[in-house]
């Protein structure tokens, strides 16, 4: 059994100021194999409390003191990738070969771009010609509160930590009870890499304790939360109180509008997309939206494909899915199937239950349902697991109005060869991000959705620009710097 069960605090490893300790569980086996301690006020207290007095004097650090920390970080992450991979593998179920070519280098991805952005952000702006006496300062937001999801750790970690450590804030990280392995050597990392003591700190816990503690603490300025929509809106509530500034990216439930002109592999790809991560992803293309030319076809496909997904272990090597992060997870994505059985979808691949050759594990059997129409619950509920619906419609209208007919807007997908269409869906699409004809947003695109997905945004200057306060001056003497 690993015991992980001090918290990093003020440049060290502390033990908990009461002891609750809470089994990690291996997901592929439902057995523990680690042991963290919950944080309690004490702790809680003790790290903002750290960061509160790092903070007066890192809000004044050099641009370039900033930028060798954060260059350490890097180098420090990529020479321990092997151990933050069988982290994440064994803590949320990620098999060992998507850890290593996709958890851990979205970390190192989000760290170089964020780098790569601060070359040339500007912390200091001129108002414009007509005012030469004025400037627009941008101030780090303070003490932040930063609390970050299982599914993809180490990629939610880099777009909160690193910002927030370019703009001169200080934080208190708190990572999911669920998968806080990983975390913890980021922590190590920044140790290593030569933070400031109280710069960064780190405390375990769950939502119901620290996390409430964390959101509602009246020296925290700023909150950064990913997770659960539902989540999300506890947390603006108790931070409301406290007037601090809350940053959200929450769940979706996102369309991927298939047109007659689509590729080939527009199909495929959106079948496989959905599965990518067991399902778990909040800007999955769960929603598969095929216009009524070549719907038959596409169902035929897509069933196809996510029959040839295969399942595992996540400690096996291979280009397969694991299991779900957990008991509560497995549960959902279950009832769910099973309600889209009883709502009258039509079932062509999976289904409940775990797949063949399993008996323990929290394994889901990727799953396609076909004639889906956007008022069954498996179309309005984010699942989070490798669940596909598959809604027909007739033409380029209709196919919008399902799109934003949903209480969430992160991410949609259009699949046409007409570029004019393209720019066309996507101008009218309700949501913070469009992909299209299978094309990946580049270095420094924003991530962050509307509606029930959230708000602000996260990666490149935006991502920075989320840490900082605008600061109006006037009387500025320009020539005396």
């Amino acid at each position: 059994m690993i015991e992980k069960r001090e918290f990093y605090i003020d440049g060290r490893w502390t033990a908990p100021a009461i002891p609750e300790d809470l089994e990690v569980i291996d997901p592929s086996t439902e057995e523990p194999f680690a042991v963290i301690s919950l944080a309690g006020q004490a702790d809680v207290d003790a790290a903002v409390a750290a960061a509160r007095r790092a903070f007066d004097s890192w809000a004044f650090s050099t641009r370039a003191e900033r930028k060798e920390l954060v260059e350490n970080i890097l180098a420090i992450y990529e020479r321990r990738a092997e151990d933050i991979a069988h982290a994440i593998s064994r803590e949320m179920g990620a098999p060992i070969d998507m850890a290593r070519g996709q958890q851990v280098p979205a970390g190192s991805w989000h760290i170089r771009n964020f780098l790569t952005a601060f070359e040339n952000f500007e912390f200091e702006r001129p108002l414009g010609p007509h005012a030469p006496e004025d400037r627009i300062l941008l101030d780090p937001v303070g003490v932040c509160g930063l609390i970050t999801p299982w599914n993809w750790p180490m990629n939610q970690i880099a777009l909160k930590v690193v910002p927030a450590l370019l703009t001169g804030c200080s934080m208190v990280l708190k990572p999911s009870e669920i998968a806080p392995l990983s975390a913890m050597i980021f922590a190590e990392i920044v140790h290593e890499a030569g933070a400031p003591a109280g710069v960064f700190n780190l405390v375990n816990g769950d939502g119901p304790g620290a996390g409430t503690q964390i959101s509602g603490h009246p020296d925290i300025d700023m909150i950064s939360f990913t997770g659960s929509t539902r989540a999300g809106i506890a947390i603006s509530k108790n931070a409301a109180d406290t007037l601090k500034r809350v940053h959200l990216e929450l769940g979706g439930k996102g369309a991927n509008i298939i047109f007659a002109d689509a590729d080939e592999n527009a199909v495929k790809r959106g079948t496989l997309h959905c599965m990518n991560n067991t399902g778990q992803s909040c800007n999955a293309p769960t929603r598969m939206l095929v216009q009524r030319e070549i719907y038959d076809e596409a169902v035929e496909i897509a069933a196809r494909t996510a029959q040839s997904v295969k399942v595992g272990p996540a400690s096996e090597p291979g280009r397969h899915i694991g299991p779900v992060v957990s008991q509560a997870q497995f549960d959902k994505i279950q009832r769910l199937i099973q309600i889209g059985i009883d709502e009258g979808a039509r079932l062509v691949a999976g289904g409940p239950g775990r797949p063949e050759g399993f008996n323990r594990g929290w394994f889901v059997r990727p799953t396609v349902f076909a004639d889906v129409n956007n008022q069954m619950t498996i179309a309005r509920e984010e699942i989070f697991g490798p669940v596909l619906s598959i809604i027909p419609f007739e033409d380029e209208e209709e196919a919008i109005a399902i799109a934003n007919d949903t209480p969430y807007g992160l991410t949609n997908y259009v699949q046409s060869r007409d570029g004019a269409r393209r720019n066309r869906v996507a101008r009218r699409l309700r949501s913070g991000m469009v992909e299209m004809n299978g094309k990946s947003r580049a270095a420094g695109s924003p991530f962050g959705g509307v509606k029930a997905s959230g708000n602000g945004r996260e990666g490149g200057v935006w991502g920075l620009e989320e840490f900082l306060e605008v600061k109006a001056v006037s009387g500025w003497a320009p020539d005396a710097d």
